[in-house]
């Protein structure tokens, strides 16, 4: 792909929900890179000073901010927007939560929990956790989208067709990804990023942090995508892969219960092995646990899977 202009957007530049109202920070054209810098999800309500009483102040009108929209020189709708993602700069800091209500487990978590992380921003150095923790890191996009050809305004939490808050950990630094168009221009933005989480996010909040990120664009015209869907550059566990895993699995008819029953076990069994107290667990687990569906045939049950890397406790 030919480079094109270069273009910033700052942390101001950011808006709440989906609208395809909303008029663009930017306009760029096919084969630009533009450098985005975003805002942590709780929308600079948290800080590196923060304690878990402040978690349970959040005002979620204000949770995951989006840096842009972006406006694409020439995207019409039934196209696909090609995102390059090539490059994070990370911040150093971030947080997890247990949010009251939120998370897989919010019935077993009712209180708030928080935990700051202080990170080297080069990423090679895994984040410390609690007694003997260490979290590999691997930054990426969770939330980034573009805008939904439904009027109005529409809650940042949910992912759709057209992206948003995919919490997808794969979407990371060498990764095309590939976005249904369904308004001219597309109306792109991108936030909510994560130092490291783990494949299904379960208590709610990975490695939030606010950090930088730099993307191409360029079209494919008459892709008519109907979901997004992405390329890695290679493989996509080798940060976690070193020593192995701990795994768990919930057996039944029911795969949210199974994978709520997964994830509760590997608590029990993080708890039992490293004294861990059970909240610390369950935010350890969203921020490097990785849920699997294994066996999904063999009715009337299905198995989910909680693979715990073995590398952050060794």
């Amino acid at each position: 792909m030919p480079i094109g202009a270069q273009h910033t957007i700052h942390r101001d530049h950011f808006h709440y929900g989906w609208d395809n109202s909303f008029a663009p920070a930017l306009t760029a054209a096919p084969g630009d890179v533009v450098e985005f810098e975003t805002v942590d999800a709780s929308g600079g309500q948290l800080s590196a000073t923060s304690t878990a009483a402040d978690v349970l102040g959040l005002d979620f009108a204000r949770i995951n901010p989006v840096t842009g929209p972006v406006f694409i020189d020439g995207a019409e709708p039934g196209d696909a927007l090609k995102v390059t993602i090539h490059e994070f700069a990370p911040s150093g800091w971030g947080w997890t939560a247990c949010i009251p209500g939120f998370g897989l487990l919010a019935d077993q978590f009712p209180d708030p929990a928080l935990h700051i992380w202080s990170y080297d921003t080069s990423g090679k150095d895994p984040a410390a956790f609690g007694p003997g923790g260490r979290v590999p890191l691997k930054p990426f996009a969770g939330t980034i989208g573009a805008a939904p050809a439904e009027a109005g305004l529409h809650s940042i939490v949910p992912p759709r067709n057209v992206g948003g808050n995919m919490d997808a950990r794969d979407i990371a630094a060498g990764t095309v990804l590939y976005l249904p168009v369904e308004v001219p221009g597309a109306l792109f933005s991108v936030g909510d990023m994560h130092a490291a989480q783990g494949d299904g996010e379960v208590c709610g909040t990975a490695i939030e942090s606010p950090m930088n990120v730099t993307l191409q664009f360029d079209l494919e015209k008459g892709a008519n995508l109907p979901a997004p869907r992405f390329t890695t550059p290679g493989p996509v566990t080798r940060h976690f892969d070193a020593k192995g895993y701990e795994v768990t699995t919930g057996i039944g008819p029911d795969l949210m219960e199974g994978a709520k029953a997964a994830v509760s076990y590997m608590i029990d069994l993080i708890c039992a092995q490293h004294g861990m107290a059970a909240s610390d667990a369950y935010m350890l687990c969203s921020v490097c646990a990785d849920l699997r569906i294994s066996e999904i045939v063999d009715q009337p049950n299905w198995i989910v899977s909680c693979y715990f890397p073995r590398v952050v406790f060794e």
